[in-house]
């Protein structure tokens, strides 16, 4: 199998780490967006949508999707990030789902990607502004039902144990990172955050989204 990726990708990121975790022989090909290789004829044949990461499988089948990729690698590895037991696992399915729908929509494409990436920003500056004010207020209402509901009562979201859904979740949260967005107002988001940086598998992973980072925090210190 091969994995088609881009390492500072908010979508890549989970993948990775499952495949760190789970010790998952998968080739990994570094498909870089800022480059705009995703656009070339050869991956979009992979994937028509352009879009990091896809799952070429032996045999030429190509899945795509984080949420899918995923899903399947851990059940492939019968990984326990992925439970067996299907109440355990509908709540995974669950969460992963309102992260990778309403959440990712107002906190990545509301809120940070407009203030980092041209192609989402308004030229406007008023237009701006309000895109800006009411990313904020979607998102501080996702970040509430995160921290009073989902994380309120154990160390990871569906309990005890890390599953996919801390992989695919910590990914969008990680990206308030990107323009130093504080989680302080909300303790559980940030304890669960911190913890899922703690973990080796983050670590090894994340690099080159941290290096990524502090580059752009020093054009802003520059800039400023």
């Amino acid at each position: 199998m091969k994995l088609y990726y881009d390492p500072i990708s908010t979508t890549s990121r989970p993948v990775l780490l499952l495949i760190q975790d789970a010790r998952l022989p998968i080739e990994l090909v570094e498909i870089s967006l800022f480059a705009e290789a995703h656009r070339s004829p050869a991956f979009t044949a992979l994937n028509p949508s352009q879009a990091v990461p896809a799952l070429a499988l032996d045999g030429g089948q190509v899945i795509t999707e984080v949420s899918a990729i995923l899903k399947f690698l851990a059940e492939q590895a019968r990984h326990p990030a992925y439970p067996a037991d299907l109440k355990a696992r509908a709540r995974v399915n669950q969460l992963m789902d309102w992260f990778n729908t309403g959440f990712y929509r107002d906190f990545g494409y509301g809120l940070v990607y407009p203030q980092c990436i041209p192609a989402y920003a308004h030229t406007n500056a008023t237009t701006q502004a309000d895109i800006l004010r009411r990313g904020a207020e979607r998102s501080a209402r996702w970040l509430g039902i995160l921290n009073d509901h989902f994380l309120a009562e154990g160390p990871w979201l569906c309990g005890e144990a890390v599953t996919i859904a801390d992989y695919l979740g910590g990914g969008f949260v990680s990206l308030g990172d990107w323009v130093g967005f504080d989680l302080s107002p909300w303790p559980n988001v940030s304890r669960w955050m911190s913890a899922l940086k703690a973990t080796s598998g983050w670590t090894a992973t994340h690099g080159p989204f941290d290096s990524f980072l502090a580059m752009m925090a020093e054009q802003r210190r520059q800039s400023a």
